[in-house]
């Protein structure tokens, strides 16, 4: 069985930027956890990092050394559930990267359907949108990529994708509550409340009502979803999301959602991904397979 335990060392004061801080974290000396580099760096006869005015970083070597090392913590954990399994007990760890618009409805709830069948399974989520997805790919963070900006593809492969249609949200009381599907120009005359990032639906939003010479009226902004949604139940601002944000949240907190006319703001694409080539842990893949499943019951897929 591989010793994991470098991997500890080295991501501890890569992630830290500094042998003591590392240190710190991992309730050890900094000289002792500087022996125990030192000792690495003699094993593989390079230097794993760079010594800095301010601290450390990982070089090239420690790079290769320390993805090797996720790599084989990685299929030790496929390992364990394929064992697991056999016994007929599913245990095992799910880590997903997904989109904020993901976190508040549709994935507790598969979540917890997953879990009353297999209650041995444990689940991690991380808020992470584009190329920020795909790193806890790469870096093996994270086993499954739920994203609408995949980043770059370099490490990101597709497993599925869904097309999403865009809703607008407004309050009970709201002028347009009443119709559908709304045109877009119906919606540019009222304030929106829009996401602060340059990522995501803002620009589409914003490049649409270019093409037809529409103004925005930027009411709100803000990174955080929530808000958005909470200003739209509240006052007269339009906020927009996918289907999925809305799955099982329709008609909560005074907020009502009307479809968008897709000739005007076309469907966003859902991506499902994994780092290319890996093999997943058994708890992911079945996941997945349940999450490929929801998505053709409840969306168009791709």
């Amino acid at each position: 069985m591989p010793d994991l335990t470098p991997l500890l060392y080295i991501e501890t004061v890569a992630k830290a930027g500094s042998i003591r801080r590392a240190a710190e974290r991992l309730a050890i000396t900094p000289s002792a956890l500087n022996r125990r580099i030192l000792a690495l760096e003699e094993e593989f006869g390079v230097p794993l990092f760079e010594r800095l005015a301010r601290g450390v970083r990982l070089n090239t070597a420690g790079e290769v050394l320390l993805h090797h090392i996720r790599g084989q913590a990685a299929d030790m954990a496929r390992v364990r559930s394929l064992i697991s399994d056999l016994s007929g007990v599913r245990r095992g760890h799910v880590a997903i990267a997904c989109s904020q618009t993901l976190l508040a409805s549709f994935l507790p709830r598969h979540i917890e359907t997953y879990r009353r069948a297999h209650p041995a399974v444990t689940f991690a989520v991380l808020r992470r949108d584009g190329e920020a997805a795909e790193r806890a790919l790469s870096e093996h963070e994270a086993d499954l990529a739920l994203v609408f900006e995949p980043g770059r593809f370099v490490d990101f492969q597709t497993v599925m994708t869904v097309e999403q249609p865009m809703f607008a949200v407004m309050g009970a009381d709201h002028p347009l509550a009443g119709r559908a599907p709304l045109r877009l120009h119906e919606c540019l005359a009222f304030p929106l409340a829009l996401p602060a990032s340059a990522s995501g639906i803002r620009p589409v939003l914003e490049a649409l009502a270019a093409r037809t010479g529409l103004a925005l009226d930027l009411a709100v902004s803000s990174d955080s979803r929530e808000l958005l949604l909470a200003c739209a139940a509240a006052g007269r601002a339009i906020a927009f999301e996918p289907a999925i944000g809305l799955a099982g949240a329709r008609g909560l907190d005074g907020r009502v959602c009307r479809p968008v006319d897709p000739r005007d703001f076309p469907p966003r694409i859902l991506y499902m991904g994994q780092l290319r080539d890996r093999v997943l842990p058994v708890a992911s893949s079945r996941f997945a397979e349940r999450l490929a499943d929801i998505f053709v019951r409840e969306f168009d897929s791709g």
